[in-house]
């Protein structure tokens, strides 16, 4: 199939989530993964063609992506995985899309901006929930207030997280917080900034914590405010766990404690059900300030974040395969703009004034 989209992945959780979607849309798309029972059995369950391969053979890596014009690559972690499946779409010559929402993954893929502009290749990590509605939103506030110098982000969602972002979780959780600062990503203890936050779900403010959230890259990639910031809700206990964490991180950090968590997760199911991600929401807050004192804040209600990344994946893809690129490395609201994140079924956005 030449000119078409390969989703990377598509045994996984997400991947296969988005291969439904694809099927339901009647959006064509090639299926991909290194295990084929389990990447045979997605293709003949949607009617896609299907490749196997994995991402440790460079040569095979390549040939695999023979007449693919873009990829949506959802095998995690990407830690791991990006930079192989970059390479291949580099020489390739493919669109790459990812949906990860780790930090490392973003700056990573904006140091090779050069390489993909030459190339001819659009690099556009993080096309799902990470960190599609965020990264609108930050751009919407951004715009309100263009002398900006200070962006705090925040989200929430109502529902429970497959293996592969709770493998990503665990895999990252000895190494601590990451903020904005003036300009440049600066460590932080992760559960050392807290505040209370006003989500915008009708329940008032919530006690949350900074965590080391793609858009602490993203959002500066896309508004060029220099001092960002992300929380979620946090109990105290989570504080003081995470607290607790950053002070061991030698020790989550161990191969010893990693295989453990990660069976654990194995134990649990591959992610939310049909009627789960049904009944899920997520909610979003972005607040831009400037040196005056001046802020512009917006809030953003979505669908499940598993239901919102299988749909702005393959909208991305499908624009992505019409033409819609910017070659380098982008990210999503800086390609689509703010209000691309508008477009989806029950998505609304709520603006405070200028104040």
């Amino acid at each position: 199939m030449t000119g078409a989209l390969l989703i990377y992945g598509a045994n996984g959780y997400t991947g296969e989530l988005t291969a439904r979607f694809a099927a339901e849309r009647k959006q064509q798309a090639i299926v991909a993964g290194r295990s084929a029972e389990r990447v045979r059995a997605v293709a003949d369950r949607y009617g896609f063609e299907h490749r196997v391969f994995g991402l440790d053979d460079p040569e095979a890596l390549v040939a695999g992506l023979a007449g693919v014009k873009v990829v949506l690559h959802c095998a995690g972690p990407f830690s791991h995985t990006s930079k192989p499946m970059i390479d291949a779409c580099l020489a390739a010559r493919a669109h790459y899309l990812d949906i990860t929402g780790e930090i490392s993954v973003f700056e990573s893929a904006a140091a090779r901006d050069a390489d993909a502009r030459g190339a001819g290749v659009m690099l556009l990590p993080g096309t799902g929930f990470n960190v599609v509605p965020s990264d609108c939103l930050a751009l919407h506030v951004a715009r309100k207030l263009p002398d900006a110098h200070e962006l705090t982000l925040g989200f929430f969602g109502l529902g429970s997280v497959s293996h592969g972002t709770a493998t990503t979780m665990v895999e990252n959780v000895h190494r601590g917080g990451f903020v904005r600062r003036d300009g440049k990503l600066t460590p932080v203890p992760t559960g050392s900034l807290v505040r209370d936050i006003d989500y915008g779900d009708g329940s008032g403010k919530k006690r949350s914590m900074a965590i080391p959230w793609g858009d602490v890259s993203t959002a500066f990639h896309s508004t060029r405010i220099p001092n960002i910031e992300v929380y979620v809700p946090a109990t105290s206990a989570m504080i003081w766990g995470a607290r607790i964490g950053s002070r061991f991180g030698a020790v989550l950090g161990s191969d010893l404690v990693q295989s453990f968590l990660k069976r654990r997760i194995d134990a649990r199911p591959a992610g939310p059900t049909d009627e789960q991600r049904k009944r899920g929401k997520s909610f979003l807050v972005a607040e831009a300030r400037n040196p005056a004192g001046r802020s512009a804040k917006a809030w953003l209600e979505t669908p499940e974040g598993y239901t919102l990344t299988a749909l702005t994946s393959l909208e991305i893809a499908k624009r992505a395969l019409a033409g819609e690129v910017e070659k380098g490395f982008s990210t999503p609201a800086k390609l689509l703009g703010p209000d691309f994140i508008l477009g989806f079924e029950a998505v609304r956005r709520r603006d405070d004034r200028v104040a």
